[in-house]
């Protein structure tokens, strides 16, 4: 178990960018983990290597588990609608995927043991998000407990740090950190749609482009919605 290696989980978003960045900047070596898990389109995996290589992160595992197999969500059934209507308070909207992070922490708690990193970077966010159960504070600090002990390394007193640095930012602080990490945000992709360019509509894209406008780069903003 090393202090120096990090596996970041890339989502191809600018959260996720912008923790894998911070982990870089910390001096620590990145490893990428990304998962085609039948989400409606490929585009975010291809931003996902796009951030890698800019990273200069050699080494970049993409992962296939098919969780349309089941739906549930309509990320992964496309007989559902995306939700465009806008948050609404104490409803989880339909965008949810059913064990989504906890199927890719435990992935990278595997991952994470076996090439002897000590930190899996997360680019959860509990503030400017859509109410899912897997990205709040408890399930963190829960998740951490399970982590020490659900393998060896956790179990010799070698615990694997889950690092979520971004959990209590609002997504314009997200924002300002990527635009000074000079991470290039056009090469990201938020948008839940599995359309060729952004729909402008659905709460990942309404919450980017908020945070795009207060952080001054409205150029950045999707197509829909300048």
């Amino acid at each position: 178990m090393t202090q120096n290696i990090t596996i970041a989980l890339l989502s191809g978003g600018i959260d996720s960018a912008t923790a894998a960045a911070l982990a870089i900047e910390a001096n620590k070596e990145v490893i990428g983990l990304s998962f085609n898990y039948g989400q409606r389109h490929h585009k975010e995996l291809d931003c996902a290597k796009e951030i890698a290589s800019f990273l200069g992160i050699k080494e970049h595992h993409i992962i296939d588990m098919q969780l349309s197999s089941w739906g549930g969500s309509s990320l992964t059934d496309m007989e559902q609608s995306i939700h465009i209507d806008g948050i609404v308070k104490d409803k989880i909207p339909n965008t949810y995927v059913p064990g989504r992070n906890t199927i890719f922490i435990a992935m990278g708690l595997s991952l994470a043991e076996a090439r002897g990193a000590n930190q899996i970077a997360l680019g959860i966010n509990a503030m400017d998000y859509s109410g899912y159960p897997d990205c709040r504070p408890d399930y963190i600090h829960a998740y951490q407990k399970l982590a020490k002990l659900s393998n060896k390394a956790g179990r010799e007193g070698k615990v694997i740090n889950l690092w979520a640095p971004l959990l209590h930012w609002k997504k314009v602080k997200i924002i300002q950190e990527a635009l000074r990490l000079n991470i290039p945000i056009q090469s990201t992709w938020s948008c839940y749609s599995g359309e060729e360019n952004p729909c402008g509509k659905c709460d990942s894209c309404r919450i980017r482009d908020a945070a795009l406008k207060e952080a001054g780069r409205p150029d950045l903003c999707s197509n829909l919605n300048p």
